[in-house]
């Protein structure tokens, strides 16, 4: 594959991906929303409730998140918080 071929991203497999992680999230009155998906395989999604402003949610996006979406779908290659 050349460098400048776009890696095309299941929507509904990474909605599906959250929704296994949703729970856990929720269990400390957070929660998680997608908001976009870009060509390259940077997945943005708010952080919500709990989540928003926690001084762990960097750890929560990155080490669980993140970690589980890129297990889960293929093409995903990091997971941002939305400003």
């Amino acid at each position: 594959m050349s460098p400048e071929a776009k890696v095309v991203i299941d929507k509904k497999a990474v909605e599906d991906a959250l929704e296994i992680v949703r729970p856990s999230l929720q269990a400390d009155g957070g929660d998680v929303s997608l908001i976009s998906i870009s060509e390259d395989g940077v997945v943005e999604v708010a952080l919500q409730g709990a989540c928003h402003g926690c001084p762990m949610a960097m750890m929560t996006l990155k080490g669980g998140i993140e970690r589980f979406l890129k297990q889960a779908v293929p093409g995903v290659k990091e997971v941002i918080a939305a400003e």
